[in-house]
């Protein structure tokens, strides 16, 4: 008692192997400038933890704000989202373009204010006042957001003359903030920094223009909607909007699957196999159904084949590095046969497909289990590796049609604060697992992180080889996930184990008005896979 969490942190520093950038008090995450009681629990945060590396990548995004604030007063710094393994950070001047010239001065400026070590303050002031500042800094969406808000006070963080109010903790001073690297993008920058997958690296550049083309198209669809911050949201929902809304994003959604359906008809001679992949709860089956129907529209018969009954019996599936079955390697699949009887399929020839008892954990071989196709009849797979080219190894590449579904939220909280894909998509399945599978939250927030390495390994390095790209994000959704998500989340205990992590999502959705009305939803929504009542799932 009587010292300050930020004294307590450096004569606690060498009790670490990481730098400590925030503490647990009483298992919510705050940062080293929080006062705290007698009888609190504290545990400090490193950086080399998943949290500790969101805490550093707010913190170095706050420093490239403060130094373009310092080059240019006019300058405005939008947070867009990640690409090409860093984030995008669009700069608007006014009348002036932004050139890689500017980009070096912002670096050499941040790395200037990091030599002089400077504080990052954080202060509490009223929240009229803080609506005040941002009026007269004219971040309309920032005084939108904090005005819907019930907090009495708002935490303001400063550094040099540049105040802001950013979602979550941040370090108190510059001086450890040197782990990024600066690319020139068209209208802005790419700040790639390390994370909780790269063990303290700074992530590699890699190019990826199909990526960035459905980026491109996620931010045209928010402009058509004119939903780009969660304040316009809110605004359309107190204004009852939110029924056009729902439709116009459902539109766009068909459209789009039209589009792809429309491709593949007219390329039918050589398209026979369509592979569907994302990452988990992108909505992948729904989409795969609702491109059937298009086909269909199309004149095509598509026939539809699962990946999953394609698993090796149980005992013959390899483990992880923790001596479980790994069904997500690409080597759990018994992919000579799957190979042999696509190749037959695709020759007109007749094939019995297995089916995998998931109870047994045995292939069964079914009478009624044999399939032939017709010319017209392409043939559907959806599944985690459908990207992979060694899952398909034997079938030519002219016959093969890949579509990468993703949920990349239009979204923002406000200009400086975005939305994680990963967050949305964490919410769908909360949502699901509890509906559909009985799961309660405790064991969705101890998955995900297991979801999230399998993704980074089997999924997202094949993106770039996709013909085509969905966006299945919903603009609306995260006020319908809203209401089934927090009761689920507020019955998480303080002393259990995803506390840290449910309390950071619940003050996530402080920000999200409950769209409770969900009949403008239609049935074959994709998120209707989430919350139910959908055409798709006839149990849900």
């Amino acid at each position: 008692m009587g010292k300050s969490l930020i004294m307590c942190a450096k004569e606690s520093q060498h009790l670490y192997d990481s730098l400590i950038v925030a503490a647990k008090i009483n298992g919510e995450i705050h940062d080293l400038q929080t006062s705290y009681a007698e009888g609190d629990e504290i545990r400090f945060v490193t950086r080399d933890s998943p949290h500790g590396w969101t805490i550093y990548r707010r913190s170095v995004l706050f420093l490239l704000i403060a130094a373009v604030n310092q080059l240019e007063k006019r300058a405005e710094v939008i947070a867009k989202f990640t690409v090409n393994k860093g984030l995008y950070c669009e700069i608007k001047m006014p009348n002036a373009a932004i050139e890689p010239a500017f980009i070096e001065k912002i670096e050499a400026q941040m790395r200037e204010m990091i030599a002089a070590n400077l504080p990052i303050v954080k202060r509490s002031i009223s929240r009229e006042d803080a609506i005040d500042l941002f009026r007269r800094q004219g971040r309309d969406g920032k005084v939108q957001l904090l005005s819907a808000l019930s907090n009495e006070t708002i935490s303001i963080y400063t550094c040099e003359d540049c105040s802001d109010y950013l979602y979550g903790p941040m370090l108190y001073e510059t001086g450890e903030l040197g782990l990024f690297e600066l690319d020139y993008e068209r209208d802005g920058v790419l700040i790639r920094t390390p994370d909780e997958m790269t063990q303290g690296h700074i992530r590699q550049r890699i190019n990826q223009p199909k990526f960035g083309s459905i980026l491109a198209e996620s931010k045209e669809w928010a402009d058509i909607l004119e939903c780009r911050f969660i304040s316009d949201l809110n605004r359309m929902n107190k204004e009852h909007q939110i029924g056009e809304l729902i439709r116009i994003s459902e539109g766009l959604q068909e459209k789009r699957i039209a589009q792809i359906a429309d491709h593949i008809a007219a390329n039918q001679e050589n398209i026979r196999i369509i592979l569907i992949a994302g990452p988990s709860s992108s909505g992948k089956t729904s989409f795969a159904q609702r491109l059937r129907i298009q086909l269909r529209v199309n004149g095509l018969r598509p026939v539809m084949i699962s990946l999953d009954d394609y698993f090796l019996n149980r005992e013959d599936t390899p483990l992880n590095e923790k001596g479980e079955y790994d069904y997500e390697s690409l080597d759990a699949l018994d992919t000579k046969l799957f190979n042999e009887n696509m190749l037959n399929l695709l020759a007109g020839r007749e094939v019995q497909i297995p089916r995998y008892n998931f109870i047994t954990g045995k292939r069964e071989w079914k009478e009624d289990a044999f399939l032939a196709i017709q010319k017209d009849q392409p043939i559907i797979i959806e599944g985690i590796h459908g990207l992979n080219e060694y899952l398909t190894k034997a079938i030519p590449r002219i016959n093969k049609y890949k579509i990468y579904i993703s949920a990349l939220t239009q979204l923002n909280i406000d200009a400086h604060n975005r939305i994680p894909t990963t967050e949305v998509r964490f919410l769908r399945r909360l949502v699901r697992d509890y509906q559909f599978r009985g799961a309660k939250a405790l064991k969705s927030i101890r998955q995900w992180p297991d979801v999230r390495a399998g993704e980074e390994k089997y999924i997202f390095p094949f993106q770039e080889d996709a013909d085509a790209l969905f966006n299945s994000a919903l603009i609306y959704e995260i006020g319908v996930l809203k209401a089934y998500a927090v009761p689920l989340l507020s019955e998480i205990k303080q002393m259990e184990e995803g506390y840290t992590e449910a309390r950071l999502i619940l003050r996530f959705l402080q920000y999200v008005d409950s769209i409770d009305n969900t009949d403008d939803i239609p049935n074959n929504s994709i998120l209707r896979e989430f919350i139910g009542k959908s055409v798709f799932f006839p149990q849900a």
